[in-house]
């Protein structure tokens, strides 16, 4: 048997051979194209040919640089959102202070318009903090004693009453809410002149008219107004809207509910009114009328003295004594009644009347004796 090596063991022509071989393979071949051009269309095939073995050595060099860029541009859009992110923010700021001062402004500007149209002198202030108390409605505001802020002054804004002064402090006073349950206006309704009292309903931010007549003139969408009848409040300030008449059925009073116009939980800026009514004061709890002080300087009056009586004549003897009789026009009562009352005691004896008899009578008795 005649055994021959593997296919891959097997030797054929010596490899200088082929190499040589190959490489005048290679310089005919460029002479060729360089000269005529004619391995264009080989050189194009073999590209479309190897492009998808290109792509595919080249894959993995591409994700290795696509890695890279992805974590550094996650990296870099995260800083471009952070900073984004702050100017934002930055931004939004400076436009809540714009739309703030906005506010303010045209809140100003209502305020000196309103200052200017009042009849009386009025300081602006601002609204520093709610009161502690959270059962009151109540605010503290930048003016106090030292800028002649005194308590019972009315403080408005521009469309109308939000309260009144009560604690007053050398900066800061305490101005209570017209919605405040201890605050009670006198007003009156602009469109029929009915007057009553307004007091406030607490956390619900409403006013209550109590005690108006079932048959009163009062309608939903009435204006009420300061009626000045207090001498705190000038007369004509607006101060709420009617927004519903309750009536009890079978009742003689019925309820009146009012929306407050000014501000009371809206705007900073408020308006001190610093002149009150020019009201006479009132009088004092234990001042007494003065026709009654009048009264009692007067002198005391003495009893009239009674005119002098003139000694009656006796009846002459034997003759029965008779009453006088009365003046004309004097009743026979208090002509006799008169007598009585000032003649002296030994006056009062009947028995001189009733003994006033005949002598000669009064001793017939005295005769039959000594007989």
């Amino acid at each position: 048997m005649e055994y021959s090596p593997p296919p891959l063991f097997k030797q054929g022509a010596p490899a200088r051979v082929k190499a040589i071989v190959f490489a005048l393979i290679s310089v005919v071949l460029l002479v060729v194209d360089a000269r005529y051009q004619t391995l264009a269309s080989v050189r194009q095939v073999a590209a479309t040919v190897l492009y998808p073995l290109q792509m595919a050595a080249l894959m993995p060099r591409e994700a290795l640089g696509n890695m890279a860029g992805y974590f550094s541009s996650i990296s870099s859009l995260q800083k471009e959102v952070n900073e984004l992110k702050t100017q934002q923010l930055a931004q939004s700021r400076l436009l809540q202070q714009a739309q703030l001062q906005m506010a303010e402004n045209a809140q100003l500007r209502r305020l000196m318009d309103a200052k200017q149209h009042l009849p009386v002198q009025a300081q602006m202030t601002e609204i520093l903090y709610d009161a502690r108390d959270p059962s009151t409605r109540r605010i503290v505001i930048d003016r106090g004693s030292r800028h002649d802020v005194v308590p019972g002054l009315p403080v408005i804004d521009h469309a109308g009453v939000v309260g009144q002064v009560t604690r007053v402090f050398p900066f800061t006073s305490e101005v209570t809410l017209l919605t405040d349950r201890d605050q009670a206006i006198p007003v009156q309704v602009l469109r029929s002149g009915l007057r009553s009292i307004a007091y406030g309903r607490g956390q619900s931010g409403l006013l209550d008219l109590r005690f108006v007549v079932a048959n009163a003139d009062i309608q939903v969408g009435d204006v009420l107004v300061t009626s000045g009848l207090d001498g705190m409040y000038p007369a004509g300030l607006a101060v709420a809207k009617v927004v519903q008449v309750e009536s009890v059925a079978g009742g003689t009073f019925g309820r009146v509910v009012g929306q407050p116009l000014g501000g009371i939980d809206r705007n900073r800026q408020l308006l001190v009114i610093m002149s009150q009514s020019n009201l006479p004061p009132k009088p004092a709890p234990d001042a007494k009328p003065a026709a009654t002080t009048a009264r009692r300087k007067l002198p005391d009056m003495a009893p009239i003295p009674a005119p002098p009586l003139t000694p009656a004549p006796l009846p002459p003897q034997g003759v029965p004594a008779q009453p006088a009789r009365p003046p004309a026009g004097v009743p026979a009562q208090q002509a006799g009644a008169a007598p009585a009352a000032t003649a002296p005691a030994p006056a009062r004896t009947p028995a001189v009347q009733s003994t006033a008899v005949n002598p000669a009578t009064a001793v017939r008795p005295a005769n039959r004796e000594g007989q």
